[in-house]
């Protein structure tokens, strides 16, 4: 069945150059097919989720299937056995396909994390979608390519790393700490790469300003804390602040927001006290922050060096 308004935009291509998948490839003959790509650290892909595994919950036994293609950004999200742990922690219950070679991504020739293609049951591309947002517009088209009536959309309860971003209040964008992508750095004298230094902190940071202090190793994709009481700090004007991190062996870190314990503002990964512990290379929300939302600093010290940093993100 053709629909006016959902014209054909190519042919679905396969999955035959994945890498490995998570569950048993999915049969697709005769399906309806969701196809998302992601990386478990995307901010912006961890806004979608609640909407994938609810169209996943409510429409699989009328005819849709739910296919993630999980394509690397940072180098440590080629371990499928780190994919398949935040997969279970995210509560994915569809197949993954790892794309760790970027074959499929090139395939569909995206460009986007976290992107959607949704295709008809004759494996037609219908409909596509780049970035968050537009999830009614999305269900709706899930709707038609299944031949059902419309009817109620889905209404998830995220969880709080999973809540959208407050556009009224946010003034900071995303920014890594690897000196190959990176803006903004205000340590005095800049990086200098690929060998342990000792940085400082300047008297002030302007808005959206990072600095480190201590012993640091910075490197194209991360900085690394190479002594105890190393810090990193921010200057930010969000709800929300987060952080890629990880270590080999468990790291416990504070958080302090202009000088003081975060109390109510404490994200999901600290406590009101501002402590935290990063292990797995993973998202970790330290700021949730209650009204009002004005620009601010924070300071994460690391208590014991093995600490990687990898980017800031902001909602």
């Amino acid at each position: 069945m053709r629909f006016r308004h959902l014209p054909v935009e190519g042919r679905l291509p396969g999955f035959g150059g994945a890498t490995g998948w998570l569950g048993t490839p999915p049969d697709l003959t005769g399906k309806v097919v969701l196809v998302n790509f992601w990386t478990f650290t995307c901010v912006n892909w961890l806004r979608q989720l609640p909407y994938l595994r609810a169209w996943h919950e409510k429409y699989a036994d009328q005819g849709l299937v739910v296919v993630g293609v999980h394509t690397p950004e940072f180098s440590f999200e080629h371990d499928a056995e780190q994919v398949r742990r935040q997969a279970r922690a995210d509560r994915i219950d569809y197949p993954v396909a790892l794309d760790d070679d970027y074959r499929v991504w090139s395939a569909f020739g995206n460009n986007y994390w976290p992107a959607l293609y949704l295709a008809d049951a004759a494996g037609d591309i219908r409909y596509h979608h780049f970035g968050e947002g537009e999830y009614e517009r999305t269900e709706k088209a899930i709707q038609r390519l299944l031949d059902i009536p419309t009817r109620g959309l889905v209404m998830p309860e995220p969880r709080p790393i999973e809540e959208s971003a407050d556009p009224s209040t946010l003034r900071s964008a995303e920014n890594y700490t690897g000196y190959r992508r990176t803006a903004s750095f205000a340590s005095p004298g800049g990086f200098v790469p690929g060998r342990s230094h000792r940085y400082e902190t300047p008297a002030e940071l302007d808005l959206n300003e990072w600095s480190l202090t201590g012993e640091w190793t910075v490197d194209a994709e991360a900085t690394v804390a190479e002594a105890a009481g190393a810090r990193i700090l921010n200057r930010f004007h969000a709800r929300d602040l987060n952080m890629v991190m990880g270590a080999v062996s468990p790291v416990r870190f504070r958080i302090l927001v202009d000088g003081e314990a975060p109390a109510a503002a404490a994200g999901e990964d600290v406590d009101p006290d501002g402590y935290g512990v990063v292990s797995d290379r993973r998202f970790y929300q330290l700021l949730r922050q209650p009204d009002p939302i004005i620009e601010r600093t924070a300071e994460i010290t690391f208590l014991e060096a093995g600490a990687e940093t990898y980017s800031f993100t902001f909602g």
